[in-house]
C-alpha cells in the first residue's frame, strides 16, 4: 500500500498530467497553461502539434517526445529526470493524457518509483459527448476504440451486449458506417445511438436516432472529423440479484426452477430475459451442461 500526498513535498520532482483542448482553444484552463509554463519539461505525444498550442499561449518550456513508438526507451529517461527533482508535464494531442493515447506507462513507472502523479481536470471527448447525447449518463462504460478487424470487433461487442451502462466509443470517420453495422448485428437495431462529430469545433454535430437509423444514414453520407459514438445500454435485461450474478447459466435455470417452483421451460425463458440472451442459447447451454 502506498499513499500520495500530492503537495506535501514541493521540492520533489512531480509528474503532471495536463489536458489539452479537443478542438476549441478556449477550453484550455488557466491552471493547465500555468503548469506548462512552470514545468521543467513537457512530454508530448507529437511535439509539432503541441508546439502550436504552446505558441498560442506563449509557453516557452522545452518539449520531449513520448509516443507509442519510443515509450520503452523514453520512460526510463523521464523517470531519471523526475528522480533528479525535475517537474514534467505530460500532454497528448487532445484531451486527457492516457485516454486512448500513449502515456500510461510513464504513470505506472512514476508510481513505482514513488513519484507524485498529479492529474489536472480538463476536456474529455467521451464525457463531453455523453452528457449532451440524450442517453442516460449514469452509469456509463468508456471503451475507446474497438478492434479494427471485423471478427475481433464483433467478439468485443458480444462481451458488451448485456451491459446496462451507456457505452462510449471513439471511431474514425472512415469506419463509422462499418462499426455501426457491426453494432446493429450484435447489439440489435433498436438501441438509441448518437454520433458526435467535431466536438467543440465550428462544425460540431450530433446525429441522434436508433442504431438502425444511423446505419442507414451513414451508409449514404460520408463524414469527416473526430467521432465519438454513444450507445444506449441493454434495457431489455431485467436485472440479476447478487446471488444470481454468481451463477452459471445452467445453475441459474436450476435456481429459478427450485426458487419459483417452475418448469425448466419457464426458467429458461426467465433466465434469457434477465440476462438479455436468446432463449435457444440458454436452452443449449442448459442441456449441454
Amino acid at each position: 500500500m502506498k499513499q500520495q500526498k500530492s503537495f506535501k513535498n514541493m521540492e520533489k520532482g512531480k509528474l503532471y498530467l495536463v489536458p489539452t483542448p479537443i478542438g476549441n482553444l478556449e477550453d484550455m484552463t488557466f491552471r493547465s497553461v500555468n503548469t506548462l509554463k512552470e514545468a521543467d519539461l513537457i512530454a508530448s505525444e507529437d511535439t509539432r502539434n503541441t508546439q502550436k498550442l504552446l505558441n498560442h499561449f506563449e509557453v516557452e518550456t522545452k518539449q520531449i517526445s513520448l509516443h507509442e513508438h519510443n515509450v520503452k526507451e523514453r520512460v526510463p529517461e523521464l523517470i531519471d529526470l523526475l528522480l533528479s527533482n525535475q517537474t514534467i508535464a505530460q500532454v497528448s494531442d487532445a484531451g486527457m493524457p492516457s485516454i486512448s493515447d500513449p502515456g500510461h506507462e510513464l504513470v505506472l513507472s512514476a508510481i513505482e518509483h514513488n513519484i507524485d502523479v498529479i492529474s489536472l481536470p480538463g476536456a474529455s471527448a467521451g464525457i463531453t459527448a455523453l452528457i449532451a447525447s440524450g442517453i442516460s449518463p449514469q452509469p456509463f462504460l468508456f471503451y475507446g476504440f474497438l478492434p479494427r478487424k471485423s471478427n475481433e470487433q464483433k467478439e468485443s461487442l458480444k462481451k458488451l451486449k448485456e451491459v446496462k451502462s451507456a457505452l462510449i466509443f471513439y471511431e474514425s470517420p472512415h469506419r463509422v458506417a462499418k462499426t455501426l453495422s457491426a453494432m446493429s448485428e450484435v447489439l440489435g437495431n433498436n438501441r438509441k445511438a448518437v454520433l458526435c462529430r467535431e466536438l467543440t469545433k465550428l462544425y460540431e454535430e450530433y446525429t441522434r436516432g436508433t442504431i438502425e437509423e444511423l446505419v442507414a444514414y451513414f451508409n449514404e453520407n460520408t463524414i469527416k472529423g473526430e467521432c465519438c459514438l454513444v450507445i444506449e445500454g441493454n434495457t431489455d435485461v431485467a436485472g440479476l440479484s447478487e446471488e444470481e450474478e454468481l451463477l452459471s447459466i445452467s445453475e441459474h435455470v436450476e435456481f429459478l426452477m427450485k426458487e419459483e417452483e417452475i418448469s425448466s421451460k419457464l426458467a429458461i425463458k426467465e433466465v434469457a430475459k434477465k440476462r438479455g440472451l436468446k432463449k435457444q442459447d440458454v436452452y443449449k447451454q442448459y442441456h449441454v451442461e
